[in-house]
């Protein structure tokens, strides 16, 4: 841009609107150099959470182990194991532990306010080491941020200096506010341990918290999702999409979690367990009985949810098979499968052979038009869809999974994405075709990123709305779809048929040829990333721990960070999760042992025991050589021309 340009005029102008002088430019070009060389903050990876709200939250509040192990290194030679348990539980959980240990007998709290405040700032100023002065006040409660910056930062090398920093710990507690201050410390010090926080997809689904996680990362203060398939038929279902709704329903009652539509998002589900007691009472298939039956109490609750299962799926059959039928561009004309069954014999035909049903009841499909649904389902579709539209929690954590969220992200160097990007049977990026081009990698993944957004900010009911809409079911499911990954979902096999091989769903070729370092630097290059630096970050398929497989893949290159958060994957993986940690110090994985319960965390001072394996080591980064330090350094950039234009004269002083 030339010096004198009109453009940049008015661009420094509006600069000279913050900065009015020479002194107030100067001052902020000092202050943004000095933060270059800053330690990089550390970033926390987590990926396919599932629901699993308190091992989830867990790990937020231990930072994956950082904070017990700053605690030990601490105060290693100075307190015992069970102290340092005591305060690395109070850190997590402060409200709740504090009221335990009022209850003790014997305990003089006065001292004890003191002793933990000394430790707890102890602890915070370590953590707060990284940051600058600034950003650590602008973590804090405001009602203690001039307390707290005193502490911190007070220098006890002095006689005074040291009696004025006894004598704000000792007011704090004598005004009755040692509690709210070891509450307000217990917080910062959780937030200051993870600088930013990526979640790498499936935030949904399985385990019974899902909307209680999304509560928790709407207050995080740094955060970015990368969507996973199974965020996606959430989405879809906010949006209105009928085949993604009931594919949640039909997944909620498989895992026993209705009460996550009725008590976490309000949403009223008794047209379909009315329509499912009516419709299949005489059903008593065992087929759809709920993943973990051991756990329902009443054999009447076992049964409907059963049914509401079956319901759901046959209508979930149908709308899928009206929307293959509307978009032939999706091929896939090999998932419509109620169109190959013999209602009378309760046989199917799949690749020119024969199979018997394992359940052959189908009140409900008229075998002249399989995919059109009865009055009644077309009445149940009709208000689960507007009980998903007019949920307001639910459309409030969709927006934010919409504002923070992205198919994949670049960030510091890593490509992150829940899935994979799609390669065909030669190792080469594979080519989906929409109707128009041909679309592949990077620029297929923005096509995609572009279509998700469509169908839930488009005018309503406009085609691009409504096309939308349809192409969140095809990435729940589609073989081209880079966050489902296998060549075809096999929901109704695995409830129909007795057949392992035909219930196989194959990954896609990624997942083999990705794991050559040549491969993984091809696609760093068609997303412009720096081959010798870069990663390719994901989760969503489990790796198997307990069989010898490793994350780390391609010499380090490709990290598959799905350990098992979800129960349900657990006995496969034989761990409960992984954290990938990027500090500036380099990568470090974490793998999380299985967590019991928030009770036995604050009771008993469980904690989540996770064992840390180096993945790479890097000379000590700084804020400089990260995104935000390029964003920094482009604001230093603009401070240099607008402090040149003052001196010239182009730009009038505004004080």
């Amino acid at each position: 841009m030339k010096e004198n340009s009109d453009d940049e005029r008015r661009y420094l102008e509006l600069l000279a609107e913050k900065f009015p002088s020479i002194q107030d430019v100067c001052t902020e070009i000092i202050n943004l150099k000095a933060i270059l060389n800053l330690p990089k903050g550390t970033e926390h990876f987590l990926s396919d959470l599932h629901g699993e709200y308190e091992s989830f939250l867990h790990i937020l509040k231990n930072a994956s182990g950082v904070i017990k192990a700053k605690i030990d290194e601490s105060f290693e030679n100075s307190m015992t194991k069970e102290e340092r348990k005591k305060l690395a539980t109070l850190i997590y959980y402060p409200e709740e532990k504090l009221e335990l240990i009022k209850k003790e007998e014997n305990i003089d709290m006065q001292e004890f306010y003191k002793i933990t405040l000394y430790r707890l700032i102890e602890i915070c100023k370590i953590i707060a080491s990284k940051y600058s002065r600034s950003k650590v006040r602008k973590a804090m409660p405001k009602e203690y941020e001039y307390i707290i910056d005193e502490l911190l930062h007070a220098n006890q090398d002095t006689c005074d200096k040291e009696s004025y920093y006894h004598q704000i710990i000792n007011t704090i507690i004598n005004l009755e506010r040692g509690e709210a201050f070891i509450i307000a410390m217990s917080k910062l010090i959780q937030q200051l341990a993870v600088d930013h926080l990526h979640i790498i997809g499936d935030i949904y689904d399985r385990g019974p918290g899902p909307h209680i996680i999304m509560d928790e990362l709407m207050k995080h203060h740094s955060i970015d999702i990368q969507w996973g398939n199974h965020d996606i038929i959430w989405m879809g279902a906010a949006s209105g999409s009928e085949a993604c709704i009931f594919n949640v329903l039909r997944i909620c009652s498989r895992y026993n979690n209705l009460d996550i539509l009725e008590d976490g998002y309000g949403i009223n589900i008794r047209a379909i367990t009315e329509f499912a007691m009516e419709q299949y009472k005489e059903d008593n298939s065992n087929v759809f009985i709920p993943q973990n039956s051991d756990q329902i109490e009443y054999l009447h609750t076992l049964n409907l949810l059963a049914k509401i299962q079956k319901a759901s799926s046959i209508i979930q059959f149908k709308l899928e098979g009206q929307i293959i039928k509307n978009h032939p561009e999706f091929q896939m004309e090999n998932r419509m499968l109620l169109d190959k069954i013999n209602y009378e014999t309760g046989e199917i035909v799949i690749n020119e052979k024969v199979y018997k049903l394992l359940d052959s009841y189908f009140p409900t499909i008229d075998p002249k038009d399989p995919y059109k649904l009865t009055e009644k389902e077309q009445e149940v579709v009709n208000k689960l869809k507007k009980g998903f539209i007019n949920s307001e929690k639910l459309q409030r954590h969709v927006k934010f999974l919409y504002n923070k969220g992205s198919l994949y992200k670049i960030y510091n160097n890593n490509l992150l994405i829940h899935g994979c990007i799609p390669m065909d049977e030669k190792g080469k990026l594979k080519s989906y075709y929409n109707g128009k081009e041909k679309l592949k990698g990077k620029e297929l993944l923005d096509y995609i990123d572009k279509l998700a957004r469509q169908a839930y900010f488009g005018d309503i009911e406009s085609e691009e709305r409504n096309y939308g809409k349809d192409f969140l079911w095809y990435l729940w499911c589609g073989e081209n779809s880079p966050i489902f990954c296998k060549d075809a979902m096999k929901t109704f096999e695995r409830y129909f048929i007795d057949d392992k091989e035909l219930q196989k769903e194959n990954k896609n070729p990624f997942y083999i040829f990705a794991q050559k370092e040549e491969v993984c630097d091809q696609i760093f290059k068609e997303f412009g990333i720096d081959p010798e630096k870069g990663h390719i970050i994901c989760g969503h398929i489990p790796v198997k721990f307990k069989s010898g497989e490793s994350p780390i893949k391609a010499n380090g290159k490709l990290l598959i960070i799905d350990g098992g958060l979800s129960k349900s994957y657990q006995k496969t993986t034989g761990i409960a999760g992984y954290t990938l940690i990027y500090n500036s110090y380099g990568l470090m994985l974490a793998e999380h042992e299985p967590f019991t319960s928030t009770n036995d965390a604050i009771v008993k001072e469980t904690d989540l025991h996770s064992s840390k394996v180096i993945v790479e080591k890097v000379e000590r980064k700084k804020i400089k050589d990260t995104d935000i330090g390029l964003e920094l350094q482009e604001q230093i950039d603009n401070l240099k021309r607008l402090l040149q234009a003052y001196k010239k004269g182009i730009i009038k002083i505004k004080k």
